[in-house]
């Protein structure tokens, strides 16, 4: 079991920090690892061109570690939505066809599916929010023969309600549907295998659970999805690619595996080795154990939303590191505003409600200063 870990971080006592779904705070390993990352480019002549492609290639068999991959089914990218776009244009959508994404979806997973369907004459089709909190059903009630590609999260951004993405996986292989995953909500806070989930593609954007640096994220793509057509056309993509750009010719294979639907100048003196940090620290934290630690701190937000008759998704049909609870009194963003100005606390407005999202940097007394701040508010 994780104690609390918070002396791994630079959090002012006063600060209650419970938005790590929004943004994570970066460990003072990795801000260091950054530092030493930007003195790289302050003085270039002391690069030494070999490090940063061998760190990308540790970053990306400890991203594939945190999956149940292998390093070659891995690419590093910028983002979700980048990640996504490259799923769409490797995946077949016929005139009639169905792309099927949740309602309130996170726009990196609809508005590429959005361009699709309008290119191919296909439909994008938005599982409506289930009154009983079981998306599972939902989108298993919907998930027939017409769907080409069932676009899904792990659960659902705006709240922690959970999809079981094993059923919908075993679904879609029986239909013959390809299957996509967003799992920036996800990996890293939670136990992810796709050997279990088998998808075509995941996506995840690592700036959250992941805890590294803005603009930077993971694509996996299954052995039969690693032969697509990358965004991209570089020579890190490429075959045999070197560390000093030299004239002799242009490779015409792609490098192995994933490794085509990589971003351009993948190797970032600063990104790179602030990420391989994160992502050792949360290997040597288990996501299992992470798991462990938030889940008794969103139980506590869910009691005690429920005492004040507000709404939070049911107990087992949601994920243990974050929770949205809706108030009847509405009014979310100016409630988080005044959090963050009168007492320091923060975390997000998300549609109707507020989202809570702990990491191992909390305890339950931050949950009870959440409470007694919201009340404050409330009764002013």
């Amino acid at each position: 079991m994780l104690t609390n870990q918070r002396q791994l971080f630079d959090i002012p006592q006063e600060v209650t920090y419970l938005d790590c779904a929004a943004y994570s705070p970066l460990l003072e390993a990795v801000r260091a690892a950054g530092e030493e990352g930007l003195d790289r480019k302050y003085h270039p002549w002391s690069i030494d061109l070999t490090q940063t492609p061998a760190e990308a290639e540790k970053l990306r068999g400890l991203f594939a570690g945190l999956i149940g991959a292998s390093a070659d089914d891995v690419a590093i990218i910028n983002s979700t939505s980048y990640g996504v776009e490259t799923a769409a244009r490797n995946l077949p959508l016929g005139s009639g066809r169905k792309v099927l994404v949740l309602q309130d979806q996170f726009p990196s997973n609809v508005l590429s599916w959005r361009n699709l369907a309008a290119e191919t004459g296909g439909t994008l089709v938005f599982v409506p929010r289930p009154h009983d909190g079981d998306w599972t059903r939902a989108v298993l009630e919907r998930l027939d023969a017409g769907v080409a590609i069932a676009a899904l999260p792990p659960c659902h951004w705006s709240d922690g309600s959970r999809l079981d993405l094993a059923a919908v996986g075993k679904r879609c292989r029986e239909l013959g549907a390809a299957f996509v995953i967003d799992a920036t909500q996800a990996v890293g806070a939670m136990p992810f295998d796709v050997a279990e989930l088998q998808p075509d593609f995941v996506v995840c954007s690592a700036y959250k659970w992941l805890m590294c640096p803005y603009t930077l994220g993971f694509l996996y793509a299954a052995p039969h999805r690693q032969q697509g057509k990358p965004l991209e056309f570089h020579r890190w993509n490429h075959a045999s690619p070197q560390g000093v750009a030299v004239s002799g010719g242009y490779a015409e294979d792609f490098n192995a595996g994933a490794r085509r639907y990589d971003m351009g100048e993948i190797n970032n003196f600063i990104h790179m080795p602030m990420a391989v940090q994160a992502l050792s620290q949360i290997i040597d934290w288990t996501p299992a154990a992470i798991q462990a630690h938030v889940q008794p701190l969103t139980d506590k937000v869910a009691d005690a939303a429920r005492e004040r008759g507000w709404s939070v998704p049911p107990d087992g049909k949601r994920v243990g590191h974050y929770i949205g609870m809706v108030l009847p009194q509405g009014g979310a963003p100016d409630i988080v505003m005044r959090l963050k100005r009168e007492a320091n606390v923060h975390i997000s407005p998300r549609g109707a409600g507020l989202r809570v999202s702990p990491h191992v940097y909390n305890d339950a007394a931050d949950i009870e200063r959440l409470f007694e701040a919201l009340d404050s508010v409330l009764a002013s």
